[in-house]
């Protein structure tokens, strides 16, 4: 028997380095979903995905990896699309209870700390497994401008400018950590596709991109396809 064996059967119980090897594996199974790329502009947040297909006879429609939150705020996923549905529910829940109740908008880090607060809970917890899927959250808050905020399985929350999730996580973050700089909405979308680009070793299609767009002045949207194929290809033939 592996060492490891009587410490990853149970999530309550720490291996002897201090390992939980059930969050470990959730993670695993966010690095084996499909790339997702996320950047601040100057009024605002975009979210991409590469949402391609394995079949030709399955519908691309009905592949969703963008969600739309509130108004103000939505996300991006990478991992189990069932686990990610769960939490997306949860947090359409915790923005109209926080509208209900404060009449306002949730500030979009309460939002992520209310996630990441349930997602902590399937780390302590026998009987239960950690959510398999990371989250891109943006948003715009009144008072903060443009917020783009990653979860983990765990339950731990970070903030970045651009950052990206999944399989093409290393390629993307390469690219966008040799190129970001302070952009405006366009440049912002073709950097993220360029991105998904390299992520997946150029074979990315234009019918592969989904798009989430969020300003100060626009509610979350996510963009026509013949839109998203517009900035494909203007991205694409900048890179070559």
């Amino acid at each position: 028997m592996k060492p490891q064996m009587a410490y990853d059967r149970a999530i309550t119980v720490f291996s002897p380095d201090g390992r939980l090897f059930q969050v470990e594996y959730a993670r695993e199974a966010v690095k084996r979903g499909t790339t997702t790329v996320g950047l601040k502009f100057d009024d605002g947040v975009v979210l991409l995905v590469d949402r391609r297909v394995t079949s030709n006879l399955v519908e691309q429609s009905s592949i969703e990896k963008i969600f739309r939150i509130d108004e103000h705020v939505g996300c991006a996923t990478s991992g189990l699309v069932a686990d990610a549905r769960v939490l997306v529910d949860r947090a359409r829940v915790e923005a109209q209870v926080n509208r209900i109740t404060y009449d306002e908008k949730i500030q979009v880090k309460t939002l992520v700390k209310n996630i990441c607060d349930f997602k902590q809970t399937y780390t302590q917890y026998g009987g239960v497994r950690p959510f398999g899927t990371a989250f891109l959250i943006g948003g715009v808050d009144e008072a903060n401008g443009a917020r783009l905020f990653v979860t983990d399985p765990s339950g731990a929350m970070m903030e970045y400018k651009a950052t990206a999730e999944g399989n093409g996580r290393e390629a993307a973050v390469e690219h966008l950590e040799e190129n970001y700089e302070p952009l405006d909405r366009d440049a912002a979308i073709e950097m993220g596709i360029r991105a998904l680009y390299k992520a997946t070793e150029e074979s990315l299609e234009k019918t592969g991109v989904e798009i989430g767009i969020v300003t100060t002045d626009e509610e979350f949207r996510i963009l026509p396809d013949e839109e998203s194929e517009a900035y494909f290809t203007s991205a694409v033939e900048v890179e070559d």
